[in-house]
């Protein structure tokens, strides 16, 4: 009974922190349009948080390279449990146009477990909210089945 409360808290109340793995920055641009007033997603309880230790989403952007892949693993081990990851743009899922790069390793799930994608290049804001109301459905849905 704890555990489904405190899971309806949380899926009313995502802290989000975007991170760049290494992309070009245009789904990093669409994220900020999330925190402006045409699509507020704080009325929606998802608030962008800049410590690990306070958040409960990595909102990854861009492909992981070798330089951040140290980096992103540090980041999520230092996010508390629960914790979800969602790769941002098919750089985030696949590499997108940076596979088969020298200093490209893959896309976030080479690094970390990942539980959304969320496709599109860039991805538009509207594709962002939708795929974290998918995982706020993901969370109840867990709450509900433990």
């Amino acid at each position: 009974m704890l555990n489904r409360t405190y899971r309806w808290a949380q899926k009313n109340s995502l802290w989000v922190l975007p991170f760049n793995t290494g992309g070009c920055n245009g789904c990093d641009i669409e994220i900020l349009d999330l925190l402006t007033p045409r699509y507020d997603v704080e009325r929606m309880g998802i608030l962008a948080e800049a410590s690990p230790r306070h958040a409960d989403v990595l909102l990854c952007t861009g492909p992981v390279t070798y330089q951040t892949r140290d980096a992103i693993w540090q980041i999520y081990s230092q996010m508390p449990s629960p914790k979800w990851v969602v790769a941002v743009g098919s750089c985030g899922a696949t590499g997108g146009v940076f596979t088969g790069s020298d200093t490209v390793l893959g896309g976030v799930d080479k690094v970390l477990p990942v539980d959304l994608y969320i496709p599109g290049c860039p991805v538009r804001p509207e594709a962002i909210i939708a795929g974290l109301i998918k995982l706020q459905e993901k969370i109840v849905k867990g709450a509900e089945n433990g």
